[in-house]
């Protein structure tokens, strides 16, 4: 039963993990991409939204995503798919592309905003950080409930 309250959180902290781990890995590819200073004329190929939550009490949560393509300076083609893009991009319009020569799969049609991207990445942070520290001190919590033989002291 006491192995329930430490699996459980640690799982969670793992997958907390894992996705501050692929945030801050797109963050370096986008500030890659705008740092590069190599941009390329790209088409909006597609546009569609997707949705999140919506349960009970909950509001739900509308992404815009457009889907971009670009040919870069080697003469290759890249798609890409990128969410979080403004309203006014429909399909069919062209667009810049900022992409790192050395790794053009990590292109961005967003705008440099770098201040905007750490105050993001940051905001997103600090939600992780805080949400580890509870589960760790859930499983502190549950560590003093416990004693030796594995029984809930009064």
């Amino acid at each position: 039963m006491e192995a329930l309250f430490y699996i459980v959180p640690t799982i969670m902290i793992a997958g907390a993990l894992f996705f501050l781990y692929k945030a801050l890995g797109r963050t370096r590819q986008v500030r890659a991409a705008w740092n590069s200073g190599v941009t390329a004329e790209g088409r909006c190929l597609r546009m569609y939204t997707s949705t999140s939550g919506g349960g009970g009490d909950t509001s739900v949560s509308t992404t815009l995503h457009h889907v971009y393509e670009f040919t870069a300076r080697d003469g290759r083609a890249f798609r890409f798919d990128e969410g979080g893009g403004p309203g006014t991009v429909i399909e069919g319009d062209i667009v810049t592309v900022y992409y790192s020569p050395d790794r053009p799969e990590g292109a961005t049609a967003h705008r440099p905003g770098r201040g905007r991207l750490a105050a993001g990445t940051g905001c997103l942070l600090a939600f992780f950080t805080l949400f580890i520290g509870l589960c760790v001190c859930f499983m502190v919590g549950v560590h003093w409930m416990f004693d030796e033989a594995g029984n809930l002291t009064p």
